[in-house]
Formats: C-alpha cells, structure tokens, sequence
C-alpha cells in the first residue's frame, strides 16, 4: 500500500522511450534484535498495528496513513545496536502536521521514556528526534508553513527538472540547491 498522492509524475528515468513513475515509497523494512520488543515499541508508540505476522518478520500498519512498516529480525543478525554512521540507513522521517504537534509528541515519548531530542527548528520546519529500542533513528518532521505550500504546489502539477531547482532557490535555499554542470 502506498502513501503517496493519487497522481504520478513522469521522473527523468525512461526505458525504451517510456517514462517509469514512482508513486511514493510502499513499505519500509527494518532489521530488529527482538521482534516482540520493537512490535511493542511500533504499536504502543507510534499507533501501527501488526496485521502479518512470518515468524521471522512482521508486517505493520497504520491505521490512519496506510503507511506499513516490515520489523525483521534475522536469524543470523550481529544484535548490535543500530548506527546512523555505518552505510545504509540515516533515519526514518515521518510527517507531522506542525510545530505544535511534535510538542505533543515530545510530551509522549517523554511520558513513555523514549529516547529523543527535544523539537529543532530549521529552514523548511521542524523536527524532532528520537529512537527505537534498537536505536534506530527514527524523526517526526513537519514542515513550516513556507516549504507546506511548496510542497502542495508541486503535487498538483508536472514540473521539470529545472523547474523544480527554480522552486527550491524561491525558497531561499539558493546555497544548497543542486544545480547541474
């Protein structure tokens, strides 16, 4: 199940004369050491809910975004905790409405003893860090109101690339955005 808008845009990727979309990410899949502790983290955390149980993995949902999350824990698996520094994973983003949300949020994982980092402010919104019984980063993030319509902006129309460097310098971040040689 994806958590993407209904409409597809064309990317720069094609085959055979024929634009491949990408229509938002599905499922998201994450290594544990104990499947029965992360479980309980995802549901009584976060709201997911196990709908698929494999033995080795499980498959969970939520409820109110659709957004499914995949816990492994692999038989063979080091059990070492959980580093944003080695390859592979940096941390898991997921949306809030706005600032005043993740004050909610704080207070809960407060209330839960969950490891976090208090509410940061930055160009385009606001986060808040924090991790799972793994370690693995995970963040609430809500956009301020700017980078919002921005964003809205670009899911109701096709853009090009070009296009859409012009809109990320509109936003003031002319000195990171990546512009081609």
């Amino acid at each position: 199940m994806t958590t993407s808008p209904e409409q597809a845009h064309e990317t720069a990727a094609a085959t055979d004369d024929a634009a491949l979309t990408l229509r938002g990410v599905d499922h998201v899949s994450l290594t544990a050491t104990n499947l029965s502790i992360s479980a309980q983290f995802y549901t009584e955390v976060l709201g997911f809910t196990v709908v698929l149980d494999f033995g080795c993995a499980l498959a969970c949902m939520h409820k109110t975004t659709g957004f499914t999350l995949s816990l492994i824990q692999h038989p063979d698996g080091t059990g070492t905790r959980f580093t944003h520094r080695q390859t592979g994973l940096d941390h898991l983003a997921l949306t809030a409405r706005n600032r005043a949300e993740l004050l909610d949020w704080e207070q809960r994982l407060r209330e839960l003893d969950v490891e976090f980092t208090p509410v940061r402010d930055s160009e385009l919104g606001h986060h808040l860090n924090f991790r799972d019984p793994d370690g693995i980063a995970l963040e609430f993030y809500a956009p301020n109101d700017r980078f919002a319509a921005a964003l809205d902006e670009l899911r109701s129309r096709k853009f090009s690339d070009e296009d859409l460097l012009d809109a990320a310098e509109r936003l003031g971040l002319g000195a990171y955005v990546a512009r081609r040689i």
